[in-house]
Order: C-alpha cells, then sequence, then structure tokens
C-alpha cells in the first residue's frame, strides 16, 4: 500500500495514513486501499478494534483538489466541445446526477466500513481535518481529538457538501489518548465488543441515517455543479487550486486564511 501503512499492537490494529507531505489528501487510491485494510482487519481474529490515526501536522486536509478539480474541469472542456460540434447550437453543460452519485458512494462507502465494521473503530486526529477527511473520520465510532485538531468544510461555502452527513449527528469532540483507549477497549472479548457496537450505532441508525446519507451525497454533487460551483472550477484551472481556495476562504478568515499571532 502506498497511502496508508497496515500495523498490529496488543489486539489494535494501526491504519496509519502516510502521505504527510500532501496531508493525507483524500485519492481514489486511497479510498480504495482504505477499504481493503479495514475489511482485512475486520476478518483479523487476532484484531479486536481498528484504530485510524494520520501522520504529519494534518490528520486529513480533505480531497485531493489536483486530481478532483482538473477531472471535473476536462469534463466542462468536453461538455463544451460536445455541445458545439453542431453549428447552431448553445454551448451547455449536461450533468449526469445518477453517474455523480455513483462516482461519490465509492467514497462514502469506503468511509462507511468505518461505521459497519464489525469491531469497534477509533480516529485519532491531529491538526487538520477538513472536508472530506471529515466524512471519513465521523464515521468511526469514537473520534479522539487532540489539542491541535481543527475540524471544519470549507467546501460548504461552494462547491461541496459533507456526504456522509455525520456532522448532524457527531458535534461533540473527545480528548484522550487514542492508542491507550483502544487497547483498553481491546482487552474486552470480540464477541462482546461487536454486540455492544450494534447496540449503540443502531440507535443512529434508528434517526434517519441513511436518508441523511443519501441526500448528502446527491446535494455534494449539485453542489460540485451550479454555476459557482463551475466558476470555482474554472478560476482553479486559470490560477491553480490552491489560489482558487484561498480566494474563497480568505473572506472568512479561518483555515489557511487565519492571521497568526
Amino acid at each position: 500500500m502506498k497511502t496508508l501503512r497496515a500495523e498490529t499492537v496488543n489486539g489494535v490494529r494501526h491504519l496509519v495514513l502516510c502521505r504527510a507531505a500532501e496531508y493525507n489528501t483524500i485519492t481514489p487510491e486511497l479510498r480504495d486501499e482504505l477499504a481493503a485494510a479495514i475489511d482485512a482487519a475486520d476478518d483479523d481474529r487476532d484484531v479486536h478494534v481498528i484504530l485510524l490515526r494520520a501522520e504529519g501536522p494534518a490528520f486529513c486536509a480533505g480531497y485531493g483538489l489536483d486530481w478532483s478539480t482538473a477531472a471535473e474541469a476536462q469534463q466542462v472542456v468536453y461538455d463544451e466541445e460536445m455541445s458545439t460540434s453542431t453549428p447552431g447550437t448553445k454551448s451547455t453543460r449536461v450533468w449526469d446526477s445518477v453517474a455523480d452519485y455513483g462516482m461519490m458512494s465509492r467514497f462514502v462507502d469506503t468511509y462507511m466500513k468505518l461505521w459497519y465494521a464489525s469491531k469497534p473503530t477509533i480516529a485519532a486526529v491531529q491538526g487538520w481535518c477538513i472536508g472530506g477527511g471529515t466524512d471519513m473520520v465521523l464515521c468511526a465510532d469514537v473520534i479522539i481529538a487532540g489539542d491541535d485538531a481543527r475540524f471544519g468544510y470549507p467546501p460548504a461555502r461552494v462547491w461541496g457538501t459533507p456526504t456522509t452527513a455525520m456532522w448532524v449527528y457527531r458535534m461533540g469532540l473527545l480528548r484522550a489518548h487514542a492508542t491507550a483507549l483502544a487497547e483498553r477497549m481491546a482487552r474486552l472479548p470480540v464477541n462482546q465488543l461487536v454486540m455492544m457496537k450494534l447496540l449503540c450505532n443502531q440507535t443512529v441508525e434508528n434517526m434517519g441515517f441513511a436518508s441523511s446519507r443519501l441526500l448528502g451525497t446527491l446535494f455534494d454533487g449539485v453542489a460540485r455543479h451550479t454555476q459557482e460551483g463551475l466558476d470555482f472550477v474554472r478560476r482553479s484551472q486559470q490560477t491553480g487550486f490552491r489560489q482558487a481556495v484561498r480566494e474563497r476562504d480568505d473572506p472568512f478568515g479561518d483555515y489557511g486564511s487565519r492571521k497568526r499571532r
């Protein structure tokens, strides 16, 4: 695996995001490797608890805007070429919401493996955890936030919505030593842990969790295809996505735009 590594200590399977230089941004490769790693941990009888953590100053800076904006910009170019191939036609963008939902659902399904794994899952968060990074970690059963942890969803301003909708259910932050808690939990028999997790998670399921997740994933696609969303993509192609993000976030004075003391 290139985007994370897996190691087992005292009954705890550590899944460690290891692209610190890239702030552990989400890529299709990370999606696939994380899905496989969670499945493997859940199937391993020697693993009692799954602990997701990360190397570097940020847990996860969300989706990699380099590949995602480039892919969407390419689609804009393709659609414009198709619409202008016939003389007299107006250039318009055609968006297939079902195809978009299918694409994003592959990422959401991976994050939800943390929720639906039969064994307890813990996410230990340090530094920035924003955008798609929150979609991921908020699916864990327990979130341990370090003193420097910062959560946010800047794409909610332009170009996205939380896909897993976990913000609705998981607003509180916990502070503790993640590994110590994971190993304490791992002392319990696996069957007891599985029963307790099913009991707790079913309460959230009964609150309409599946419906919220469906809307969140659909609305994320809608938000990326509004006029403002398309303008954001075009601006990123003109100036680079870092500058486009600065222009979006600077008026709010938070995230990377906050003035340092």
